[in-house]
């Protein structure tokens, strides 16, 4: 994916907001420039690589999409998105605080005018509910407890994105059940490589079908503690 001058000095000056807060905020446990470029962006971007955008596109996402990435964290995957994509609609949601302020610093820094961030736990956002073109997360939670927190903010037609790790045959079987009660159909795994390291990455594209019943997501700390089967 070929970056515009623009995006190039935003990635960079991201890169170096984050190795410099995290000196004082544990953020990533990755800091060498090459690995944050590309087990943190390059991971995070594939996404919006021409190959996913296709299928995203079939399933009827729009290319300027509106996007809330749950559980951001240091802002992966929503802001790498958010800089390659200038007309989505990025929304950014953690449950730290510390995490927002530093998001908000960067999106201030590299003006990015479409980013909207906020601090809250998934359960609490429900305001949004449905509100989605596209929910992405880059959590390590299992998939049946990611399909719990992102598929109420997906809009139905939408799509929620899990990135997972290519070994997640398993955790997707045992989701099944999970994602049908929530409204959700898988519609495509996307299996792909990481540029230089070679290592293998998914991105698992969950199409809304129905609405998610108003019972879910339960109350906080309930998906976690009792997954849907």
């Amino acid at each position: 994916m070929p970056l515009t001058d623009r995006q190039a000095s935003a990635f960079l000056r991201y890169y170096e907001m984050l190795v410099e807060t995290n000196r004082v905020m544990n953020l990533t446990a990755i800091t060498e420039f090459e690995e944050v470029a590309v087990k943190h962006f390059a991971d995070s971007s594939m996404l919006f690589s021409p190959k996913i955008r296709e299928k995203l596109s079939a399933l009827g996402i729009p290319e300027e999409p509106s996007v809330i990435d749950v559980g951001t964290g240091a802002g992966f995957p929503g802001l790498p998105l958010a800089i390659l994509c200038p007309g989505a609609k990025v929304y950014l949601l953690d449950a730290l605080r510390k995490r927002i302020d530093f998001l908000r610093d960067v999106v201030s820094t590299l003006d990015l005018s479409n980013v909207r961030m906020e601090h809250g736990r998934a359960e609490e956002g429900m305001k949004l509910r449905e509100s989605f073109d596209l929910t992405v997360s880059r959590a390590v939670s299992d998939l049946s407890v990611l399909s719990e927190y992102c598929l109420p903010y997906t809009r139905v037609g939408g799509v929620f994105a899990a990135y997972k790790s290519a070994d997640s045959d398993e955790e997707l079987d045992r989701a099944g059940n999970a994602i049908r009660i929530l409204g959700g159909e898988v519609g495509e795994v996307c299996d792909f490589t990481l540029p230089a390291s070679g290592e293998p990455r998914r991105i698992i594209l969950i199409r809304k079908v129905r609405e998610t019943p108003g019972k879910y997501p339960r109350k906080a700390g309930k998906p976690a503690k009792s997954p849907l089967k």
